[in-house]
């Protein structure tokens, strides 16, 4: 789930949203955090006490909901990968030299070689796990080398100059909107956790998996504060790799490429994986096809990066669209979870209430955004 929601659009929203916000982005990402933590426990604990999957959950819910669900994050997955295949090509680009459109069907390939080789599932679990540790080691480093001014970034995080509800919108579907809030829960399934007894298993790491992702946003944010507090610009067309040059120089930049790699590769991987997982309610031999229709995803995205090109314009929009999506299925696990009572299952009172917060929150979020 984490290395699901650091992609691309998550290191480009979080030196955009810096250069713009400065000490205050701080609050954002406060907020935010609560938000997640909200929706993300609530999703998976009722997935879990099911053993079903979002689609199938919600097709209990209400009849045709699943479907709609399916399609939304199906669609708002293919999206986010555009973006996420644009950030692996440039991040090629960037430690190699090679074009960008070049990179990005490099990477293609090796994502469809961990996605649809044998075993696949334990590939999967490695990869992530091996570059989520490299992203963060690096760009600690770059962290340390901008020397932020920490205590003026604690203070705005609480004080804010300037509240920005799109900012806010858009790292929540950035972090646990359209196909990631649901990323890590069906991987749990797929492994075999469900019922009553798993629910404390997959709270910690619902928990951990959003306060992972919170440690690196923190950190970026920390090192492009840095560098904007010392008066430089970052570039309009790459504004997080402005930060990692800035702090460190040649070496920064290089850093950068392995970062936004790691970064795009990983959520490449997340968002084919999780976004076919939702196919399944449309016939019952999907799995059957797993393998092409995993194949067609990357391609399609590969393709329409190749043509259409924007990658920034394009991972800071789907963050947006993906909070959109939240909402209507944070609201959709509630009632289930509502549903649950019957079956004898209590859904803490507490757990609920912060998950109707996290609706309201990002549906007026959502519409202000819009606005």
């Amino acid at each position: 789930m984490a290395t699901s929601a650091i992609g691309p659009g998550f290191l480009t929203q979080t030196a955009v949203f810096t250069n713009q916000l400065a000490a205050s982005f701080g609050f954002v990402i406060l907020v935010s955090i609560l938000l997640d933590i909200g929706a993300q426990l609530n999703i998976w604990s009722v997935l879990v006490v099911y053993g079903k999957k979002g689609q199938d959950v919600a097709n209990e819910v209400l009849p045709g909901m699943g479907y709609l669900l399916a399609a939304l994050v199906f669609l708002g997955g293919l999206a986010f990968n555009i973006g996420n295949l644009a950030g692996s090509g440039l991040g090629i680009q960037v430690l190699f030299g090679i074009p960008a459109k070049q990179g990005a069907a490099i990477s293609a390939a090796i994502a469809i070689l961990i996605l649809l080789g044998g075993n696949s599932g334990k590939w999967m679990d490695v990869f992530t796990k091996v570059l989520g540790m490299i992203m963060i080691a690096l760009t600690l480093y770059v962290c340390f080398s901008s020397s932020p001014p920490l205590g003026e970034a604690v203070y705005r995080s609480f004080v804010p100059e300037t509240i920005d509800a799109k900012a806010i919108i858009t790292l929540v579907g950035g972090t646990v909107g359209g196909y990631i809030s649901f990323a890590g829960a069906h991987r749990l399934l797929d492994s075999g956790m469900k019922g009553v007894g798993s629910l404390p298993m997959a709270r910690r790491s619902a928990v951990s998996g959003i306060l992972l992702a919170s440690v690196m946003r923190i950190m970026l944010f920390l090192a492009a504060l840095g560098v904007i507090s010392r008066g430089l610009s970052l570039e309009n067309n790459n504004p997080a790799a402005s930060v990692f040059q800035l702090a460190a120089g040649p070496l920064g930049y290089k850093l950068f490429g392995v970062v936004l790699w790691s970064a795009a590769i990983t959520s490449v991987v997340g968002s084919a994986y999780t976004s076919f997982s939702f196919m399944t309610v449309f016939h019952a031999s999907m799995e059957k096809w797993r393998k092409p229709v995993i194949l067609v995803f990357i391609l399609v995205s590969l393709l329409v990066f190749i043509l259409v090109g924007q990658p920034v314009q394009i991972l800071v929009f789907v963050g947006m669209l993906n909070g959109f999506i939240l909402p209507l299925a944070l609201a959709v696990m509630l009632i289930a979870a509502y549903r649950l009572k019957k079956q004898g299952y209590h859904h803490p009172r507490a757990m609920f209430i912060f998950g109707i917060l996290a609706v309201v929150a990002t549906t007026w979020l959502s519409i202000k955004a819009m606005i």
